[in-house]
């Protein structure tokens, strides 16, 4: 980046950087990584973009693919947001996750690119029955935060805010954000970095919705998740099998953002 702008945007991750929730597969996927795109072409002209992520893949597993890649393009803005993967598997070391992310996060810098990533939100008020993993996240977040202050990365800072657990920013699987959600993702990321027209307004909670369920109701609506989303997921761990098998990236290569802006 020289005089203030943003050139080249590369974007690594998994699903959510991807873009599940966010659109379908017959019409494409949109995303909080091509929401943001969309912020900065409006302002910046002439941006181009590249989506790497991959759904499915593990910290290691972006780091492994997708990182030399992304340098091969010489972004001078990149962002990097992984681990829910991993977080979600039997064995889980968060200095290891966490390791991958700070060599993506060090690499980049070193190239001389801007680089933002996320914390997680609280996991509990998203799907009660993964109460078990809410320590996970938070030594995922804490070891994050060391890594982005070394590297001076931007941290868009979810995990600090309640609102971004509201049942409206997030998917009937609970594990990808819903439009609504990605579009706050993206003014999240903006913030943090501080881009022309971004502010704080994300923090804020919605305006009330409908009332939450309780008692039974909301017992049968944790076994109906279980059976919908739960089961199938479990199922392709035991078979040794990933959402993203076969899958390439939607947009390896850096491509103008004027089609994403008018198509928004």
């Amino acid at each position: 980046m020289t005089d203030g702008r943003y050139r080249r945007y590369v974007a690594l991750g998994d699903s959510q950087t991807e873009g599940l929730g966010d659109g379908d597969e017959a019409l494409g996927l949109r995303g909080w990584a091509d929401r943001l795109a969309e912020h900065i072409a409006h302002d910046q002209p002439g941006l181009l973009y590249a989506n790497l992520a991959v759904r499915g893949r593990l910290a290691g597993q972006v780091r492994a693919e997708q990182l030399a890649p992304a340098l091969a393009l010489e972004p001078d803005l990149a962002t990097v947001v992984a681990g829910v993967n991993d977080l979600l598997r039997p064995r889980f070391d968060a200095d290891e996750v966490a390791g991958h992310l700070e060599a993506m996060f060090a690499a980049l810098t070193a190239q001389g690119a801007r680089v933002a990533t996320v914390t997680f939100p609280d996991i509990r008020r998203i799907v009660p029955l993964a109460r078990p993993l809410a320590p996970r996240v938070l030594a995922l977040n804490a070891r994050i935060r060391e890594a982005a202050r070394r590297h001076g990365v931007a941290v868009a800072d979810s995990s600090s805010h309640p609102a971004v657990t509201d049942p409206r920013l997030w998917s009937a699987d609970r594990l990808h954000a819903s439009p609504r959600g990605h579009a706050l993702i993206a003014a999240a990321v903006a913030h943090a970095l501080a881009l022309p027209g971004s502010d704080d307004s994300w923090t804020r909670p919605l305006a009330p919705g409908a009332p939450t369920r309780s008692g039974l109701r909301a017992v049968g609506a944790e076994l109906r998740w279980a059976g919908t989303f739960l089961g199938p997921w479990i199922v392709r761990r035991v078979r040794g099998r990933s959402s993203g098998d076969g899958r390439q990236a939607k947009r390896p290569a850096l491509l103008p953002v004027t089609a994403l802006v008018e198509g928004a």
